[in-house]
């Protein structure tokens, strides 16, 4: 019988999967406002690319200090302030006219989502401890589905004959009501300190050497292969909208849609991650989820019709959506290399993937073109099913 959890852990819960969702719907809130900025700033391929690598350039330097911020003010707290920074950025994208505003702008709001993210991952950890059961695919779903949202969610506002401004104003309005009334039912520091002193192990195995495990072959293959799932998902993010209005021909206010595609589908996938891998095993998710990912590129690509791209992008989010809590998991069995050395290693690699690799693509396409840049995610993810078949390991 499952042991029910209390209920002030029940509300932690739920008010973390919001955040997950402001997270998600913040983020994707940039991706339909980035043909706009191209347009509005007359900028080739080769710049957009290098204006998105400010984004990951503000996450990447972020992450490692919001641990430092998390374990000092506890995660909630980065939570609210990353929130309002974010919000507040929204606007000014849409807006600014000049190209180093908007950079500014742009390093802030990469460095929000990069504190963001790290401090909802560490309050779910400690909600998923102390619930007694996994819960963070759910978590990541929730991210999956306010990504659905906000890559729809402006489009579908100016459809409707809203004032872009003010369309992109009640998003941030709406991200700022859901940190405020989720607020108190995070938990405090205090609680994750006790949390943390009740449920922390220190792995023997790993204490004579902590300086060097992250050189292990092991942490190197799992961060290379994080690295190119976020990679694949990075540029769905970042160049699905303007592959489909350059590349497919859809109206600008329906470019959102291809993310949206890929955010129904990798939510779904999500949220009955736990049960697949339960069902089949780790190399299965992994194998088989990369060789679809690939797959629905390449239609993407491939396909004359904006349909048969959308379908493309569907499979992608089908195929990536468990592929990364399988490393994670990985991670943290590696014989003789602690959690704690594991995990932050392959997700600051993997993140590298997610916000400063699609930079990679611009330039790729600014030499070649759009459609060649995802063939070669394709082509990737490809090796990491090749790759996992023949390292990773069954559960």
């Amino acid at each position: 019988m499952d042991i029910v959890p209390p209920m002030h852990v029940v509300k932690a819960r739920l008010a973390t999967q919001l955040i997950f969702l402001v997270c998600g719907l913040g983020m994707a809130s940039w991706a339909p406002m980035i043909p706009l900025a191209k347009d509005r700033l007359a900028l080739n391929d080769a710049n957009l690319g290098f204006l998105l690598l400010l984004v990951g350039a503000g996450a990447m330097l972020m992450m490692p200090t919001t641990g430092w911020l998390v374990a000092r003010f506890g995660s909630r707290i980065i939570m609210a302030c990353a929130a309002l920074v974010i919000a507040l950025a929204l606007p000014l994208l849409l807006t600014l006219s000049s190209i180093a505003s908007i950079a500014i702008t742009l390093f802030i709001f990469g460095s929000s989502i990069g504190s963001i993210d790290v401090a909802m991952n560490a309050q779910g950890v400690h909600v998923q401890n102390l619930y007694g059961r996994p819960i963070m695919s759910s978590l990541h779903g929730l991210f999956s589905v306010g990504g659905l949202f906000g890559s729809l969610g402006l489009g579908f506002l100016i459809k409707l004959g809203l004032n872009p401004v003010y369309a992109i104003v009640s998003i941030a309005t709406l991200m700022i009501l859901i940190m405020l009334s989720q607020y108190k039912n995070l938990f405090p520091l205090e609680v994750e300190q006790q949390t943390t002193a009740r449920f922390s192990t220190v792995d023997k195995l790993s204490e004579g050497n902590p300086r060097f495990n992250w050189l292990h072959s092991s942490v190197l293959f799992l961060g290379i292969m994080c690295f190119v799932v976020f990679l694949a998902e990075g540029a769905i993010l970042d160049w699905s909208a303007i592959f489909l209005r350059d590349t497919k021909g859809i109206a600008t206010e329906f470019a959102g849609a291809g993310y949206a595609a890929f955010s129904i589908a990798m939510a779904t996938m999500r949220l009955v991650g736990d049960k697949l891998v339960a069902r089949l095993n780790s190399k299965t998710v992994v194998v088989s989820g990369s060789l679809i990912g690939a797959a629905g590129l390449f239609i993407a690509v491939l396909s004359p019709w904006v349909f048969g791209a959308l379908v493309g992008f569907v499979l992608m989010g089908m195929g990536a959506a468990n592929i990364v809590p399988v490393f994670f998991s990985d991670a943290g069995r590696l014989p003789g290399i602690a959690p704690t050395v594991s995990i932050p290693v392959i997700t600051t690699i993997g993140y590298t993937g997610l916000l400063a690799g699609p930079a990679l693509l611009g330039f790729i396409a600014q030499q070649f073109s759009l459609s060649t840049a995802l063939g070669f995610v394709a082509l990737l993810l490809l090796l990491v099913s090749l790759s996992y078949s023949v390292k990773g390991k069954a559960n």
